[in-house]
């Protein structure tokens, strides 16, 4: 008896082992995905537009259904704030069915909102009632070099011809008052 249960043990040991090392989700029979990037690495500054594309592969022998992808991205420098939704204004895509080992890809469209450092990562769950873990692929770095301009957003002639119009006013004024003593 105590032989029989070893060997159940050391067989369910063995069966986890592969799971995890497998990357399958034992929890509600999600299929296994992987998830891939057509960058590593993505350079723009301040402001700048820029696209990749993650790829979502079923590597298991049964068709993948209710996939959800979901884009986030964080700061890899202590304090900067975040908020994905500026980055990118669709951020979750519901996948169709993919089939047994199909795959398919997604484009990601985002405009680079903050300066320094980042990290954007797709992660792929299964729609509940799956208590499996999301799977992701490695993070993309976002490398966003700050804009220096001297005229943002075309103020300059605002900034420079309003207090110029201003002084000219006021010394016409002081000409004239001086002027009108003087007669």
């Amino acid at each position: 008896m105590n032989r029989r249960r070893a060997t159940r043990s050391t067989l369910a040991s063995l069966i986890t082992a592969l799971v995890l090392a497998t990357g399958a989700h034992a929890a509600g029979g999600a299929a296994p995905v992987s998830v891939t990037l057509d960058h590593t690495q993505i350079s723009t500054e301040l402001g700048g537009k820029f696209a990749f594309q993650s790829t979502i592969t079923n590597r298991s022998a049964t068709a993948a259904d209710g996939l959800i992808a979901h884009l986030n991205v964080l700061s890899l420098r202590d304090g900067v704030y975040v908020d994905p939704e500026d980055w990118s204004s669709q951020r979750t895509h519901y996948l169709s069915t993919i089939p047994a080992a199909g795959s398919t890809t997604i484009t990601w469209s985002m405009q680079a909102v903050n300066a320094g450092s980042f990290g954007v990562y797709v992660a792929v769950i299964s729609p509940p009632p799956s208590v499996s873990p999301p799977t992701t692929g490695k993070a993309l770095h976002i490398a966003v070099a700050e804009r220096r301009t001297l005229n943002p957003g075309g103020i300059l002639p605002l900034a420079l011809g309003i207090p110029a119009l201003l002084g000219l006013l006021i010394l016409g004024l002081r000409l004239r008052s001086r002027t009108s003593r003087n007669c």
